[in-house]
């Protein structure tokens, strides 16, 4: 949540900002501001606007700053404090020489602000992070470093910190504790940014600052310490995915854009992972001899991951007969889980910073058990936190609404159950060798199926007028009733809710009637008939089906109002095809409603509170 960026170097430093704030506005999008210090008489200056970033742009434009090669700049996701100008970051302390920028929560900031009040300090806003100006403040004698440093050892909770001072218009001061900040090196410049994508254009050489450490940077050096001062030689990283990914490249949203790279994703997860008839999971951090003593799983994960580890529950346990349960990340360490040493949790996360998964893999860990992470981000959190890791490679998603990290997840999972199973032996070599081939063919049906879009977009209009939506599936096809709703109200505000279709007469069937949209999630499949008698149920009461079916399945019109179709694989693996519809048609709503598709309201892209 929120996105930093900060800039030292011989560039104007407001520009660069701005520009680079852009690409991150997809971490958060309620308010933003910039601080800088003035060249030259060294001034602090500050803008600060509610709205997103072409609203501070204009604020800029009005009101240009001078020249400046050193500042700090925000966009918000509000935790504490409405959003509105005086919330928006950066915020500074009493004498207005000390700026912040934060991402993140100061658990005690109550505490400290009601000490810093006794000491004469005065707040501005309803947000934590003043209290970190004001406590720099309070600790600062001359030494910027050393002013942040104990004011970090006070601070309980995650945090990402920006800092800067008009006494030291030469440094720029960061620091972290459970919130990403990466450091950019570049040539007579540096930056600190919450995400590779802001800075990508200036440079590729990323130091990822860990848990504990802290950093000073000058336009020639950075330095970095531990909180307790001791100096660390940091790993420096070159990211290497191309500047077209954090394009829209003719677009007209990154999540339509991102909807159309899953092909090419999961073609080049498979081409790296699937050899053969052979599973080869690089980075899994545990040998087949370990593997094979699990005794049973645990996935934890939140909003669409949690989705995909329920689909990946299915296909564990179908293929490689390992019991699976699936926890919601927030609520997995409250509940007191029972794991030990051959219990396996495997942590799902897109950014690899959720906070809540982050908990509960630090509270498996605590109890022994092994963790392995399916993450897109290098360098992650997660990715550090775990035993194993096996990245998806998906390449950045900047819509909010996850799409290809969904499928991504999804495919690593089949993967990994086709490992467990040839451990086990649950299957046969046949049936392996099948699947492996309907798996391979999964990004060519996804071209297949964007070849109708068209279809789906006009089904998407003629059902935008309805108030409510309900999603319904069965077996390996229920979470993917869930996803569906999900997509589509975060990204139209609609109602939604997916269930388990047999369920729906127990109280869901009271909602339908003629004004409310049913998605029935009917693919070939065992319990195809079942399906069907459950659409038969719903048109008994008037309610309007869009159905999401095999190809050549035409007696499915008998039982729906329209239908999309996806093509024939193996039932395993409808999940995977079924996915693309369902984005399409939230997509589609969405933009027939004038939703802002890539920057829902309240929304975030990468959640690192709790």
């Amino acid at each position: 949540m929120c996105g930093i960026v900060g800039y030292i170097g011989e560039k104007q430093a407001p520009p660069v900002l701005l520009e680079a704030l852009k690409k991150l506005e997809y971490r958060g999008y309620d308010s933003s501001g910039i601080g800088v210090i003035t060249s030259d008489k060294g001034h602090m200056l500050l803008q600060k606007t509610r709205g997103k970033i072409k609203d501070l742009q204009a604020l800029l434009e009005a009101h240009p700053f001078p020249e400046s090669s050193i500042g700090i700049c925000h966009t918000r996701w509000a935790t504490h404090g409405v959003p509105n100008k005086v919330n928006a970051h950066p915020h500074a302390d009493c004498t207005g020489k000390i700026l912040v920028v934060h991402n993140g929560i100061i658990e005690n900031f109550e505490e400290l602000k009601k000490d810093l009040r006794r000491k004469g300090h005065k707040f501005a806003s309803d947000t934590d992070t003043e209290v970190v100006a004001h406590l720099i403040e309070e600790n600062y004698r001359g030494d910027l470093v050393a002013a942040v440093r104990k004011a970090i050892k006070r601070l309980r909770g995650a945090f990402a910190l920006g800092v800067m001072s008009v006494d030291h218009p030469d440094a720029l001061v960061a620091a972290r504790v459970g919130s990403p900040l990466i450091i950019g090196l570049g040539k007579n410049e540096n930056f600190i940014a919450s995400d590779a994508p802001a800075i990508l254009e200036h440079t590729r050489r990323i130091i990822y600052l860990k848990d504990g450490q802290m950093a000073v940077l000058r336009k020639d050096k950075v330095d970095v310490s531990t909180f307790g001062g001791k100096a660390v030689k940091p790993k420096i990283d070159q990211v290497t995915f191309k500047l077209d990914a954090v394009r829209k490249q003719g677009y007209a949203h990154f999540m339509l854009k991102e909807i159309h790279e899953q092909p090419e994703a999961l073609r080049q997860m498979l081409q790296k992972r699937l050899k053969a008839d052979t599973v080869y999971l690089e980075g899994l951090g545990l040998s087949d001899r370990q593997l094979k003593a699990v005794r049973n799983i645990v996935v934890v994960a939140c909003g669409t991951a949690y989705h995909a580890g329920l689909v990946g529950k299915y296909v564990i346990e179908r293929l490689a007969g390992v019991p699976v349960s699936v926890d919601v990340s927030s609520e997995f360490r409250y509940r007191q889980p029972i794991i030990g040493k051959n219990t396996l949790v495997m942590a799902i996360s897109q950014s690899g910073e959720t906070a809540d998964t982050l908990a509960a893999v630090r509270e498996a860990k605590a109890k022994g058990a092994k963790v392995v992470s399916i993450c897109n981000v290098l360098g992650s959190s997660l990715a550090r936190e775990s035993d194993g890791v096996l990245y998806t490679y998906a390449g950045p998603e900047i819509g909010v609404a996850s799409t290809k990290a969904y499928t991504a997840q999804l495919c690593m999972l089949y993967l990994f159950a086709l490992k467990l199973s040839g451990l086990h032996r649950r299957i046969s070599a046949g049936q392996r060798r099948l699947l492996t081939r309907h798996l391979r063919e999964v990004p060519s049906l996804y071209e297949k199926i964007f070849r109708h879009k068209n279809a789906i977009a006009a089904i998407a209009k003629a059902n935008s007028h309805f108030g409510c939506f309900l999603f319904l599936g069965r077996n390996i096809n229920y979470p993917s009733a869930l996803e569906g709703a999900l997509k589509l109200k975060e990204i139209s505000y609609i109602p939604a809710e997916g269930y388990a279709a047999g369920e729906m007469k127990h109280g869901p069937i009271a909602l339908i009637d003629e004004y409310r949209a049913v998605v029935c999630l009917a693919p070939q499949s065992p319990i195809y008939e079942k399906m069907v008698s459950n659409m038969q149920e719903i048109r008994a009461r008037r309610g309007n089906i869009i159905a999401i079916a095999t190809e050549g399945d035409k007696a499915i019109a008998r039982h729906a109002h329209q239908t999309i179709y996806v093509p024939r694989t193996h039932d395993l693996l409808t999940p995977l095809l079924v996915a693309v519809p369902l984005q399409l048609l939230a997509y589609y709503i969405a933009v027939k409603l004038g939703c802002d598709v890539d920057q829902p309201r309240n929304l975030a892209k990468s959640v690192t509170v709790e």
